[in-house]
């Protein structure tokens, strides 16, 4: 009996034990969502935009074989129905297309409304590009620094085409100051319907680009196939890439 007792004792402590155990949860702040912004890059308006294929540039009839494509977004917030502003913290983000030519970006803490515009940067700030090299996105290690010149390449975009003189082109494109700045602000207004965060955790915002537009103004790379550093023409096809953002819809 007493062996009974000591038997159903125990049994009693271990399971207060393990039943008193929390699994562990990732913190939540209350009344706040994350929001995805997807960017679709398109070839040609019809056609998905695709590395390591053979691509006619529609300005130029080039062929053009992309290895590397990838640019800086940043200081990203969202206009409020009435009319203020939230502003993602440490708003830096590189997008690279290697990973997938629809790259998301995660928003995170949107405290729950209405939203009605979004704006961004294209490019980084004159503020980081003066403060050295830094981590996460805009860690040097992601070889978008320019050593030489303090600063970032805002855009890089590399690949093959039979049309090039030395049969490849390189283009890294950067500039924050002066008559060549590339650092460009962009600004939608969501329209069909608002953005509404509820907590559902769904809420997409899609912005579509269109990386042929490098070379709307810029020629064919039979005459142009390399930049490495800030200058008039980096500033030209950037100011065209840039102009080719555009907001498509919302999903919630």
């Amino acid at each position: 009996m007493k062996n009974n007792i000591k038997w159903g004792f125990a049994a009693l402590v271990l399971s207060l034990t393990f039943g008193c155990k929390k699994e562990k949860t990732e913190p939540v702040t209350p009344g706040t969502d994350n929001v995805t912004l997807k960017i679709e890059h398109s070839w040609q308006d019809s056609l998905e935009f695709a590395l390591n294929e053979d691509l006619i540039n529609p300005f130029t009839h080039d062929t053009l074989n992309f290895t590397t494509f990838k640019y800086y977004i940043s200081n990203i917030r969202l206009k409020k129905a009435d009319g203020s502003w939230w502003t993602q913290s440490n708003s830096y983000f590189l997008l690279d297309l290697t990973n997938g030519t629809t790259p998301s970006i995660q928003l995170t803490d949107v405290p729950n409304g209405e939203y009605t515009d979004i704006e961004y940067v294209l490019g980084v700030d004159s503020t980081r590009n003066v403060s050295g090299a830094q981590d996460g996105a805009l860690s040097p290690s992601l070889g978008m620094f320019w050593s030489w010149n303090s600063g970032y390449i805002m855009l890089k975009a590399e690949g093959t085409s039979p049309n090039a003189g030395m049969g490849s082109f390189t283009y890294h494109l950067g500039g924050f100051s002066g008559a060549n700045n590339i650092v460009t602000k962009k600004s939608h207004t969501f329209t069909g319907n608002s953005l509404s965060v509820t907590g559902n955790g769904h809420c997409q915002i899609h912005l579509s680009a269109a990386p042929e537009k490098l070379w709307e103004t810029a020629g064919s790379v039979s005459t142009n196939s390399m930049i490495h550093m800030p200058g008039a023409n980096a500033k030209t096809m950037a100011d065209d890439f840039y102009g080719s953002f555009a907001f498509e819809h919302i999903h919630e």
